[in-house]
């Protein structure tokens, strides 16, 4: 694990107490360049060769290493992860690995102590989920305003319930994979959404670099807008705010005055911001002359409804210019959309915005208290339904189509099992977090939740969930018409081949073939979403290993047959790193179910060695290395949540960041609540450089790739 804060000041203080003390060059020049020369630029600097292009020899002095802070990172983390160098080349002592690392990580420390400047986010539209979200907030609506497939499990009969602290011993969700059945739900008619909006490459849907706004498609949000509130269902008893802003005012009100009021309300919550006069005056003016002009009030407050939900300050995130270079504190307005976005996936409530009006939502006191009760608002289910997807990648487990003759207890009559499968490892994080329990349940839990047809999938190593069928009411029951509701019990975990997101049945199956599992594609899967350390593409001249052995092969392993992969020298790295990650799944076959053998009658082999110290031969050894670098795989998390809550690329300027929050999730059991609240009031959650006019350094800051 990284060094701990405090070991990091005391590094600083020892190498860095500034650069003109001679402490950095005598850090460069005793522990840096040496072990740069003895293990590095072989392949990184010597003889036109430049792995990564990273040329190590072009790095003569301190200040030629503190120049380029995002090499520092990235020599942090292959240093930290040992990956570097080789297997094959002499591997860098242990004291001398730890204090390189010490003295790289003090190095990237003083750089981003002296000049702090975090990666900009860059203005975007809302995505697909936030702009539903907003506006359903907005009008109060008790029904959706478009399908959402995104949202991959759907919640029936209020089992989600985040103020009670508990989650319920049976449950029941609907799912995407299930079809159109699961969009039949309470809906404004006639409103038609616009695309789903991408996942970005180890990111996001919410990030800025994916979400702009072109001419087309704001012409699309203008005619959603007009959609909205022209539907036949968008009335008194759909919309919550229907007698506040649309119905006529009483006879004893000035109507002027009252729709100005109505307005500047409204647009206030629309806008997350006091709405400017000449805003104001704008859409009043419009108001006031249709009203002089006979049209009927309701009808103009929904034309102005509409005008405001298709404006750029409805539709765009973004954090105010900077006056300078430098980092700046958020205003308490920014935080509050940038709070409320992130735990509710929309625009912020009344409370949050009077907060911000008064200037206290800042104080950590206050800050914490709304911490506590967004958490514990029904909105949370809309985090649930866009953060855990994302991260485990589940919307892979709807093209996954494992062959019908080698799998057919993954198919039912009319639908797949992968609806049963994704819905296992949702409920166990939507379980962590209402609970506020430790994120290591996330790697090794001591409970799951079951259906009796995601039992048949993994045979019965755990108990039997009891059938609750009669609980579900027949309008609900497959084969009703209506949507098809799926019902799981929580069961404890007596098995640990069992439990935990790493070996269900959804990874293993999405990270599968038709034919075959597929340890690679397991391996980066690992490292990507458990250490968030994921491995570079490969070679595009590589090709794929076929779904089944050529002939004169059927004899060999899989871990055999993929050997040859190794023997590149531009693979090597990168299989060094993920091979002992995904052949230690290897025992689940492509839908999950446990296996000893190949169909070959091979023994499978799943031992393996992580990070080069913890070695393992069995699937609950494994997990017991996870679990030994539980550390790294809680600042691995945190990357995650706050990549996703700040909706860009993280830099360097966001580790010292990244340290605090896991190091104060440490201390107190890892607990996610925990995590999230110490993400809150981190400086990088706090603050943002975003100049005017960036400098060339800012203006390619990696939240643009």
């Amino acid at each position: 694990m990284r060094l701990l804060l405090f070991q990091r000041f005391v590094l600083i203080s020892l190498f860095f107490g500034g650069l003109d003390t001679g402490y950095a060059t005598d850090a460069f020049s005793t522990i840096i360049k040496p072990v740069f020369q003895q293990h590095c630029v072989q392949c990184h600097g010597e003889n036109g060769k430049v792995k990564g292009k990273v040329n190590l020899l072009e790095i003569q002095t301190i200040s030629d290493l503190s120049q380029d802070l995002e090499v520092v990172q990235e020599l942090i983390e292959v240093i930290d992860f040992e990956e570097m160098p080789p297997e094959d080349e002499p591997l860098i002592a242990p004291e001398t690995r730890k204090e390189l690392l010490g003295a790289l990580e003090s190095v990237l420390a003083h750089e981003i102590h002296r000049k702090k400047q975090f990666s900009r986010a860059p203005i975007r539209r809302m995505n697909r989920f936030q702009y539903h979200n907003a506006v359903t907030d907005l009008f109060d609506l008790n029904r959706v305003v478009f399908a959402l497939p995104e949202r991959m499990m759907r919640e029936h009969r209020d089992y989600f319930k985040p103020e009670t602290g508990k989650m319920g011993d049976f449950v029941t969700v609907g799912s995407r994979p299930l079809g159109k059945s699961q969009l039949i739900e309470p809906r404004l008619s006639g409103v038609a959404p616009f695309p789903q909006d991408l996942r970005a490459e180890h990111g996001y849907d919410n990030r800025g670099d994916h979400l702009s706004l072109s001419p087309l498609l704001m012409e699309s949000f203008l005619k959603l807008s007009q959609s909205i509130t022209g539907s036949p269902d968008f009335g008194p008893k759909s919309v919550g705010i229907w007698k506040t802003f649309f119905e006529p005012p009483a006879r004893d009100l000035s109507l002027v005055e009252e729709t100005k009021t109505r307005l500047s309300s409204f647009l206030t919550i629309a806008f997350r911001e006091p709405v400017e006069p000449e805003v104001l005056n704008r859409y009043h003016h419009f108001a006031i002359d249709r009203i002089e002009a006979g049209i009927p009030y309701t009808e103009i407050m929904k034309s102005v409804a509409a005008a405001a939900i298709a404006s750029p300050k409805f539709l765009y995130l973004y954090d105010q210019s900077t006056s300078d270079q430098e980092t700046e504190r958020i205003d308490d307005l920014e935080l509050a959309s940038r709070l409320s976005f992130f735990l509710w996936g929309s625009i912020p409530d009344e409370e949050l915005l009077d907060l911000a009006a008064e200037n206290k939502l800042h104080q950590p006191a206050v800050l914490e208290s709304q911490f506590r009760r967004m958490v514990t608002d029904q909105k949370l289910k809309r985090f649930c339904d866009s953060f855990p997807a994302q991260w485990l990648q589940l919307e892979r487990i709807i093209s996954s189509t494992p062959n019908r003759k080698e799998f057919p207890e993954f198919y039912t009559t009319k639908f797949r099992k992968s609806m049963h499968m994704m819905a296992e490892p949702l409920l166990l994080f939507e379980t962590v977090l209402i609970e506020n329990q430790p994120i290591t349940q996330l790697i090794d839990s001591d409970f799951t939740y079951r259906s009796p047809q995601l039992t048949q999938i993994y045979g019965k190593t755990l108990a039997t969930p009891q059938s609750h069928i009669d609980e579900v009411p027949p309008e609900e029951r497959r084969g009703t018409g209506g949507p098809v509701v799926l019902g799981f019990d929580r069961i404890p975990v007596t098995d640990r081949r069992n439990g935990g997101v790493i070996t269900n049945a959804a990874v293993m199956t999405m990270t599968s073939g038709p034919e075959r599992t597929q340890p690679i594609t397991r391996g980066a899967w690992i490292a990507g979403v458990i250490f968030n350390n994921p491995p570079e593409p490969p070679p595009a001249d590589v090709p794929a290993l076929g779904e089944k052995p050529p002939e004169g092969e059927e004899h060999l392993t899989l871990r055999e047959r993929l050997s040859q992969h190794r023997e590149r020298s531009d693979c090597k790295g990168c299989h060094e790193q993920i091979d002992p990650l995904g052949f230690a799944l290897e025992n689940y076959n492509p839908i999950g179910k446990w296996r000893e053998k190949y169909h070959n009658g091979r023994e499978i082999d799943i031992s393996g060695t992580l990070f080069r110290k913890h070695n393992f031969n069995s699937v609950e050894g494994f997990k017991d290395a996870i679990l030994a670098e539980k550390d790294r795989f809680a600042r691995a998390f945190a990357g995650h949540l706050l990549s996703f809550a700040l909706a860009r690329e993280l830099g360097p300027a966001d580790q010292p960041s990244l340290d605090r929050i896991a190091e104060a999730a440490m201390e107190d059991n890892y607990k996610i609540q925990t995590l999230m609240k110490e993400l809150i009031l981190s400086e990088s959650f706090l603050s943002k450089t975003n100049p005017l006019n960036p400098s060339p350094t800012t203006a390619n800051a990696p939240s643009v790739p």
